[in-house]
């Protein structure tokens, strides 16, 4: 048995857009599929929510129990992104000021639902249980340590860690030379 939908099943469901070599759990939760692209070897794993408008380049990972809420504003997945295990990306955000009612359940009218676009550059990594909150750019080549609330833009090639993350050193690009590598093989 298979836990995969199959190239077929993919299409049927509705996305924008399917790459080649796609894996996508039939254990993910797909909602706005139809707002939804994604690219080449890709790998959704079980329990995940894709929900909104969300966009997968290629080389792409992303572990069982993440979430990605993209609502109108959108997340942007670069090539080569990994997301680990059990993180929440927040493209949206009710207001908890006390100044407008909270949740979907309740009327457009009485609520403050904010955001901006969430965008992972080429080659950023996001380590287990992180939360990244909406208007925020993770810069190419970025690596966020594992239980870190990213609230705002990361520079890029750089290892951050903490609550709210913090810069704590500089990422190798040796990986770099390594995707050359790999495509030039891969063009033989």
């Amino acid at each position: 048995m298979n836990s995969f939908y199959s190239k077929e099943e993919l299409k049927k469901i509705g996305f924008k857009a399917v790459g080649n070599n796609v894996l996508v759990s039939k254990k993910c939760s797909i909602y706005g599929a139809q707002y939804i692209s994604i690219g080449n070897n890709v790998r959704i794993d079980d329990f995940c929510i894709l929900s909104g408008r969300i966009q997968f380049g290629n080389n792409i990972h992303i572990a069982a129990g993440v979430m990605l809420f993209g609502g109108e504003y959108g997340i942007v997945l670069e090539d080569y992104v990994g997301i680990s295990s059990r993180c929440a990306v927040y493209a949206v955000n009710d207001d908890y000021s006390g100044e407008a009612l909270t949740n979907p359940t309740i009327p457009e009218k009485y609520r403050n639902v904010t955001g901006g676009t969430v965008i992972f550059e080429k080659h950023s990594l996001v380590g287990s249980g992180c939360t990244v909150l909406p208007d925020v750019t993770v810069k190419e080549g970025t690596s966020i340590g594992s239980m870190s609330l990213v609230n705002k833009t990361l520079d890029e090639w750089g290892i951050y860690l903490g609550i709210p993350c913090r810069r704590v050193k500089d990422r190798s690009k040796h990986l770099l030379e390594l995707e050359k590598e790999m495509i030039n093989l891969s063009n033989q």
